[in-house]
């Protein structure tokens, strides 16, 4: 691993941490009838597929049961769906 990748693994771990924070008690339709959650949420959600984008396939490779480009095809979703954004899928 470079010395500047794990930067970006705080940030993922971080991003998570704020994730689990926002929702901790928050079902289902109490999420989908908060814009602030969902903002959080989505927000933590775009941090963490800009920082998987940054990781090399050395650090991927190590983790092969992580969606890796899952998190960063979300993240596209998320920054360019714009009003189009499917909270179920959030």
């Amino acid at each position: 691993m470079k010395p500047d990748e794990s930067i970006f693994l705080l940030h993922i771990r971080d991003a998570f941490n704020k994730i689990e924070s926002y929702i901790e008690g928050v079902d289902e339709a109490a999420f989908k009838s908060d814009t602030l959650i969902q903002d959080g949420v989505i927000r933590q959600l775009e941090i963490v597929g800009e920082a998987t984008k940054h990781l090399s396939d050395e650090i991927r490779d190590r983790s092969l049961n992580v969606p890796w480009q899952r998190m960063a095809g979300m993240r596209d979703k998320l920054m360019h769906g714009y009003f189009g954004v499917e909270i179920e899928k959030v």
